[in-house]
């Protein structure tokens, strides 16, 4: 079929593969920082590292480009297409008033779930709209149209038309449109707001945004999370779970999940599939603190965890140390029990912050078992994938296999399959229904065995009960 592009324009910089369509296989890169990333931006910032990025004919020949943004940004354009003000970035935190105010304005979290699949978060452009409109009026009355990161550049890309286009993914990140239905709700946009704004067509994953003048296929592109899905190439009995300094799990379904508590929130995907995603505070952040304590560093702490063994001799650690999401924990601590004389040593507290981030990621992965969704296989994504305690630990207490992916741009690739698949659908060689089969992502892969997992199970059991002594109900009440 020929060459693509895929380009994803993260907080921190522009990364673009260019791949050939058959084989998925990467022919070039391209990379280019942003500037500091702050809680606000300058778009223009992202087209010239995009520039930047693409530099020394790297996009030579490439037929269709695929754009993949950071999520939860919102542009706000006035009549004339111009941005009223910098960009509000997915890290800004001066919305959380604006979104607990948008959570009781509607009748509290059951009714937001019901609605669009999602309790109120700062990081929403929903959320934004609300702190706009009250902290900047004057600003809040110029705005005609919203769009986000990805959306944005695919419109400059075309050349600015009178069309402005997202996906069903980016979409769902918003606040304002429902996973469900697959439709906008204007009318929150209004209680955001205050009044309506003009939202992009929510075109299918296979559909063009358009073409540039030159005939180069621009795809509809997708948030940074559905990219990197598409990317690794997960699909149905697969989850996924990234380890920052917090986490989140995500797992591919066949439809959306309407949460009355708001644990989870209902994305979809880039393919038409859905993406149900829970959140926790803490993750690697856990394992950081306690190499600190301890005067390690994390390959450090994972060589004296594997010292221990399952079960770190009694301890137990809760790893809520900011607070918890999942259970819907904001103000508590974290919770370090079972001390005894024999379980005071490094490497039974190592091994415990393993156990504990990792039961706290399991609890995370229940709540979307609890609902149904299949898991078969457990994709680890974050640097600390690569530490062989969690390699060691997960996968019996996941109770599943576990797949460490090689390092790779996934958001990026992601964006250059559905290039590969928009382009395929024009040139009449893939049908809408059915994306490229591009090779799945080189992998470690871990298998649990029949003993492992009666001891994970015990490990679990003996966390759990922890849990339920020092927080009755945590579940039941988030």
């Amino acid at each position: 079929m020929g060459i693509v592009a895929g380009l994803d324009s993260s907080s921190e910089s522009t990364r673009i593969v260019v791949c050939d369509t058959d084989t998925g296989a990467v022919l070039r890169q391209g990379y280019a920082p942003h500037p500091q990333s702050s809680p606000e931006g300058d778009p223009q910032a992202w087209l010239i590292s995009l520039g930047e990025a693409a530099t020394g004919g790297l996009l030579e020949g490439v037929q269709a480009i695929g754009v993949s943004a950071q999520q939860h940004g919102l542009l706000t354009l006035d009549a004339g297409g111009v941005l009223v003000r910098p960009a509000l970035l997915g890290n800004d935190k001066r919305m959380q008033a604006a979104a607990a105010d948008l959570t009781d304005a509607l009748g509290g979290r059951a009714a937001w779930a019901e609605a669009v699949g999602a309790v109120p978060q700062a990081a929403q452009p929903l959320a934004k709209l609300r702190w706009l409109a009250r902290n900047e009026p004057e600003s809040a009355a110029r705005v005609a149209a919203v769009l986000q990161p990805h959306d944005w550049l695919v419109w400059q890309l075309l050349g600015r038309p009178a069309r402005c286009t997202t996906d069903r993914g980016d979409a769902s990140g918003t606040g304002f449109w429902s996973a469900a239905t697959g439709g906008w709700r204007p009318d929150l946009v209004e209680l955001a707001l205050g009044r309506q704004a003009a939202l992009p067509e929510v075109l299918g994953p296979a559909e063009p945004a358009g073409h540039t003048p030159e005939g180069l296929l621009i795809s509809v592109g997708t948030g940074e999370t559905m990219a990197a899905a598409f990317g690794l190439g997960v699909g149905i009995g697969d989850a996924v779970i990234s380890m920052g300094a917090s986490g989140s799990v995500f797992a591919v379904h066949h439809s959306a999940l309407a949460d009355s508590t708001g644990t989870i929130t209902s994305f979809a995907d880039a393919t038409g599939m859905h993406l149900p995603v829970v959140h926790t505070l803490n993750a690697v952040r856990v394992l950081r603190g306690t190499a600190e304590l301890l005067g390690t560093d994390l390959p450090g702490l994972s060589e004296l965890a594997l010292q221990s063994s399952p079960g770190s001799y009694g301890l137990v650690l809760l790893p809520y140390l900011e607070g918890e999401r999942t259970p819907h924990l904001p103000h508590t601590a974290g919770t370090l029990a079972g001390l005894r004389r024999e379980s005071m040593k490094p490497e039974h507290l190592a091994r415990a912050a393993f156990e504990g981030m990792l039961c706290g990621l399991t609890d995370a992965l229940d709540v979307l078992r609890g609902r149904g969704v299949e898991v078969r296989r457990v994709f680890l994504l974050g640097a600390a994938a690569e530490l062989p305690a969690v390699q060691a630990i997960a996968p019996s207490l996941f109770g599943a296999q576990v797949v460490v992916p090689q390092p790779a741009d996934y958001a990026a690739l992601g964006a250059a399959r559905q290039a590969a698949w928009s382009l395929g659908v024009q040139q009449g060689v893939l049908s809408p229904q059915q994306p490229p089969l591009w090779p799945a992502a080189a992998s470690q892969v871990f298998d649990p065995s029949g003993d492992d997992l009666g001891v994970g199970q015990a490990v679990r059991q003996q966390y759990v009960t922890v849990r339920e002594q020092t927080h009755p109900g945590a579940f039941n009440a988030s």
